[in-house]
């Protein structure tokens, strides 16, 4: 059975991990016949959003802990994980993602990837295995992997960051997906978008589907 690693980077859109993209990945990965395990960097989240008002919250919260809520509690850290155990890497979207995976979301070309993400992308492209990112996540394939093909939909100023990072963005619909064939990159836009839930399975279970595909 294939296994795939999931990297989340907390809980809720605005602060972490999209909920709706992670657990329709987990959901794609086991109706296509494969397995995952479920990581995140031990690390404090940049900052805490109330999901109600949008209002930034005077509290700390940390990035694994916040990230097993999504996981129920069956979560590892991210320096635990070896590119030889799985045969895939998948990155969900949300604010997380560019606020503590990276600093896109404040530094934009000029930001900084979290060293264990940097490291877990390097690794699995170095060992030839598919890496897959939803949403906002292309922009770390981009920053990490120098002349990489993505998509984050048809959002011109992030997809004119992804140049500027040495990446070429391709426009996408609701469940297109984008393969880098050098580093063997899987890209689908999902709520970079206007989108339904809908939307999100068709993006989550087209990726799983294309990166099952390439093993």
């Amino acid at each position: 059975m294939k296994k795939f690693a999931i990297v989340l980077s907390g809980s809720g859109v605005f602060d972490g991990a999209e909920i709706h993209e992670a657990t329709l990945s987990m959901l794609s990965v086991m109706q296509q016949g494969a397995e995952y395990e479920i990581f995140a960097p031990d690390i404090n989240q940049y900052h805490v959003v109330n999901h109600l008002t949008g209002e930034t919250m005077d509290e700390s919260r940390n990035v694994l802990v916040e990230s097993a809520r999504i996981a129920r509690g069956k979560i590892k850290d991210l320096k635990a994980y070896r590119a030889a155990d799985f045969d895939a890497l998948l990155f969900p979207g949300g604010f997380g993602v560019a606020k503590n995976l990276c600093t896109f979301a404040f530094d934009g070309v000029n930001c900084q990837v979290n060293p264990e993400v940097e490291r877990v992308i390097k690794e699995t492209a170095a060992a030839k295995k598919p890496i897959g990112a939803l949403c906002i996540s292309p922009v770390l394939i981009a920053k990490v992997l120098e002349g990489a093909e993505v998509t984050i939909g048809q959002d011109e100023a992030t997809a004119d960051a992804i140049a500027k990072l040495g990446g070429t963005h391709q426009k996408t619909k609701h469940g297109e997906v984008i393969h880098d064939l050098r580093y063997n990159v899987f890209t689908t836009p999902c709520y970079m978008l206007d989108a339904t839930i809908v939307d999100i399975y068709a993006g989550a279970r087209n990726i799983v589907k294309a990166m099952l595909e390439s093993l």
